[in-house]
């Protein structure tokens, strides 16, 4: 093992330093010939007229010394908005805007501008989006926003009537000249489009301000809608989602904000293929399924975090949510086959933002959220981001009330030009008791006595209760040696504390007693990870190579008490509550249990041409369980080694379609149960599928994939308490999807999913058996539609769909829980900064069953609820 070790660790430290002298090397050639370089303000453009930027054909960029390919993404290194006598002018800046391809149309009251060939970029790489309100009488918004990644989208919203937009170009970049009917006057010698011109009965606007004022524009780092063209979960950079070989699904934040999400499981259940496990879907505890097989491992910012797992989700410092079906191991280490969570943040921005939400809904359900971010300093270099929410509910259930605080604070040093450092925290905390379901005899089946009310809490109301408190903090520093050679360094820590009272037992033969025990738990987890990687960009002759390489450490500590005590029993049918633990307490445990892990990872992301592209990756691991028992000398040690590979490939017959394939490798180390277990579940992915950009705002997916899941622990028959490694299960599927903008205001986000698990290898007879909590058919849809123009303009409404097919109950397949179907609404108006909406979930009242443990303890889920909730935004 200290072989293979020295082996990787020297490999690995030998790219270190090759990339990390070919940077620095690259750097000081540009410093020699920054002398040579002229300012913006000394290029000369030709004045060019909207109509031939309208026309003409994108020109190709040359090949720079460097071996560059043509075709580069152009850089839009920022957006002015400045007052003129005649309305406003949009400055696009960047040296280079005879490179980029203009096409302008208008719909409505909307005169939309796509500028191909160009990306918004600030100096330090990041995305960003412009957004000016009200600029001037008659115009009610200006939007700049990265359309997809070499698309930038230009809207004017007019209030009464199509704006007049005209277009040309100086030495600072594309100018965009504003102005209503009444003020419209052209730059020197452009030439108006057909598309801008004005209706005959139009009414005459009033006449803007001729004040030199600088116009206020809100800067975001968010993305706008509902289609994500890129995400950084599966290769740790910023490459487009058609060119990677493998199934990833985004849910933006405009669709958190739509349907108003306040659990990441309510997110996910756009993302088909992914169901709620055996858990409450009330409960702090977040597990879900992908693609057959559970999976509790969750991101943040692209760092493993488990303590998400039970808490640490709030929607008003999010910025997404990415969801990489299938392996990881590559890039982030062990865990579950099916597939990898990441909750991306929002990050402090360079303009003041200032964000305000208050809601209130059904069960005396009330939030207020704030968002505020901007410039510290002057030169806008020390920037930061507050995101506090608390919320308050109680439930359908009796006797549930949880309480919900969170509390995010961020801040970025711009440190020069090419070095940049982002503290983060947060402080979580859930109070509340557990859901812990009710009988299927009385719920999914008939019961001799009845059926119970979905109502009825099964627990002791004066004893159930638990405090779940998280606090994390982190760093993340990136330095660009030069324009293609960049480390990247962060750090996250966890610290957790969870102390929990709790009421659980079993339903008695009579079917209506439910015989109880009390038990106490306290856990304590300190979590760190630590990653640090360079990325690279090379070319050997035409081929371009993306290198990202780097070292992970990460280290888990679990602390954990837990006893029981005897409480009476329940009758479920005529409840008599009031009961107090009594007795000695038994089946004590006092343990720790510490997991440290090594990884060190290598991928290559290969451009063999325009249309084709190859992606290789592997990562060996070293991981290491270390299980005492405090109050006994129980315990063991155990270490075990993992290489991981991935090899995928990308073909685009035509711009519009990938055709992908991938193979990949998963492992996820022994559990301190299975003490037996000789070395990690394996797991093993094949999959096809292809990538279609619909238009340029509506992207869709459809997937085939074959996973199988190797030395799984079963019982050993001849020693109960051992286990013994020849479980398997294999998982087999399609999944589709679709999401984005179908006409100007009409969003959608859909999918379905067939999935086939079961288990195919097993010591007991269960061979044959599907996977519990799977249905073979789900399905999601969930779309919204908003007036762009007229009276009604602002107001919108959103319709959704969830079909959850038969799924079995446990794993012996013993009882089944019913498909249902779902239905959800919502109601909303936007007028200029301030949004109101109404969102009302299960519209009809159904009951249904989201999942279960086992047979005693199966999930409801939500009966009708409506929230309503309003938002200022300035």
């Amino acid at each position: 093992m200290i072989n293979k070790l020295q082996q990787v660790v020297l490999m690995v430290s030998t790219l270190f330093v090759l990339g990390i002298q070919a940077g620095l090397a690259q750097t000081q050639q540009q410093k020699s010939a920054s002398s040579n370089i002229p300012s913006i303000r000394d290029i000369k453009l030709p004045l060019t007229s909207a109509e031939m930027l309208v026309q003409s054909q994108t020109p190709q960029n040359p090949a720079s010394q460097e071996g560059k390919q043509g075709n580069e993404i152009v850089p839009i290194t920022g957006v002015k908005a400045n007052p003129t006598d005649k309305g406003v002018e949009v400055i696009l800046e960047t040296p280079v805007g005879t490179q980029l391809q203009v096409t302008n149309r208008s719909t409505g009251n909307n005169f939309i501008v796509d500028v191909s060939g160009g990306q918004l970029r600030l100096p330090s790489g990041e995305a960003f989006t412009f957004r000016s309100e009200k600029p001037l009488a008659g115009i009610t918004q200006i939007t700049v926003i990265n359309l997809d990644v070499n698309t930038v989208r230009v809207t004017v919203v007019g209030e009464k009537a199509l704006p007049i937009v005209e277009l040309f170009d100086d030495n600072a970049g594309l100018v965009f000249a504003v102005a209503t009917t009444a003020t419209a006057t052209s730059p020197p010698q452009p030439t108006q489009t057909p598309q801008a011109s004005q209706p005959e009965n139009q009414t005459q606007p009033t006449q803007p301000s001729t004040s030199n004022e600088p116009i206020e524009l809100v800067v975001t780092g968010e993305q706008d809608g509902y289609n994500a063209p890129d995400a950084s979960i599966a290769t740790k950079t910023d490459t487009p989602l058609r060119d990677i070989p493998q199934s990833i699904q985004v849910v933006p934040q405009q669709v958190i904000k739509d349907q108003q999400l306040f659990r990441l499981g309510d997110v996910l259940k756009n993302v088909p293929g992914v169901v709620q496990s055996g858990s409450s879907p009330r409960s702090v505890f977040e597990s879900y399924l992908i693609r057959g097989f559970n999976s509790s491992e969750i991101l943040k910012d692209g760092l493993l975090d488990r303590s998400l797992a039970n808490g640490g989700y709030e929607s008003v410092t999010i910025d997404r949510i990415e969801v990489l079906k299938g392996p990881a191991s590559v890039l982030f280490g062990q865990g579950s086959l099916g597939g990898i969570v990441n909750i991306v943040t929002k990050q402090p921005l360079r303009e003041p933002y200032y964000f305000l939400e208050s809601s209130a809904g059904s069960f005396n359900s009330y939030r207020g959220a704030i968002d505020l971010s901007g410039p510290v300093n002057a030169d806008k270099t020390v920037l930061y981001r507050l995101g506090v929410a608390a919320r308050t509910t109680e439930s359908f259930i009796d006797f549930y009330q949880h309480q919900f605080y969170n509390v995010s604070p961020s801040l970025s040093w711009q440190i020069n030009d090419r070095a940049k450092l982002t503290l983060a925290a947060q402080y979580y905390e859930d109070k509340g008791p557990f859901d812990y379901g009710l009988p299927a005899d009385g719920t999914v089946f008939p019961n001799p006595n009845g059926k119970i009310p979905r109502n009825r809490f099964r627990g002791e109301p004066s004893v159930d209760d638990s405090d779940t408190r998280i606090y994390r903090i982190g760093y993340n520093f990136e330095y660009r040696f030069s324009d293609n050679w960049q480390v990247r360094s962060a750090l996250q820590t966890s610290f957790e504390r969870l102390d929990r009272e709790a009421v659980f037992g079993n339903l008695a033969a009579n079917k209506r007693t439910f015989t109880r025990s009390y038990g106490e738990q306290n856990f304590n987890d300190r979590i760190y990870n630590f990653d640090t990687y360079i990325v690279g960009k090379f070319a050997t002759g035409s081929i371009q190579h993306q290198l990202v390489t780097g070292l992970n450490l990460s280290r888990q500590d679990t602390f954990a008490t837990n006893f029981n005590r005897a409480i009476a029993s329940l009758d479920l049918f005529n409840p008599q509550y009031g009961s107090r633990p009594t007795g000695p307490a038994f089946s004590p445990l006092n343990y720790r249990i510490r997991n440290d892990a090594l990884g060190i990872y290598l991928q290559d992301q290969i451009t063999l041409a325009d249309n084709l592209k190859v992606l290789l990756g592997g990562r060996f691991d070293i991981a290491s369980n270390d299980y005492r028992r405090l109050d006994t000398v129980l315990g063991g040690f155990r270490q075990d080694e993992a290489f991981s590979p991935r090899v995928g490939i990308v073909y685009q017959p035509i711009k519009a379609i990938s055709l992908y394939a991938s193979y990949g490798k998963s492992f996820l180390q022994a559990s301190t149960t299975a003490r037996a277990q000789a070395e990690p579940e394996r797991g093993t992915q094949y999959e096809v599928g292809v990538k279609a950009d619909l238009s340029s705002r509506l992207a869709a997916t459809l997937a085939f994939y074959d996973l199988t899941r190797t030395n799984l622990p079963t019982p050993d028959p001849n020693n109960p308490l051992l286990s013994i490694l020849v479980g398997e299960q294999r998982s087999r599927g399609i999944e589709f999807d679709i999401s984005g903008e179908i006409l100007p205001g009409w969003n959608v986000i859909t999918g379905y999913a067939y999935t086939d698990a079961e288990v195919t290898k097993d010591n007991t007879p269960i061979v044959g058996n599907q996977i519990n909590n799977v249905p073979k058919h789900s399905f999601n849809l969930w779309t919204t539609y908003e007036i762009q123009s007229g009276a009604l303009q602002g107001f919108g409404a959103g319709l959704g769909f969830y079909f959850v097919g038969d799924r079995q109950g446990d794993l012996g397949n013993t009882f089944q829980i019913p498909s249902y179907f779902r239905t959800d609404a919502a109601l909303f108006y936007k007028r200029g900064q301030v949004r109101a909406g109404l969102n009302f979930k299960n519209l009809f009242d159904i009951d249904y069953f989201d999942s279960a443990a086992f047979r005693d303890r199966v999930f409801y889920g939500d009966p009708f609820t409506v929230q309503g909730t309003i938002s200022w935004e300035f």
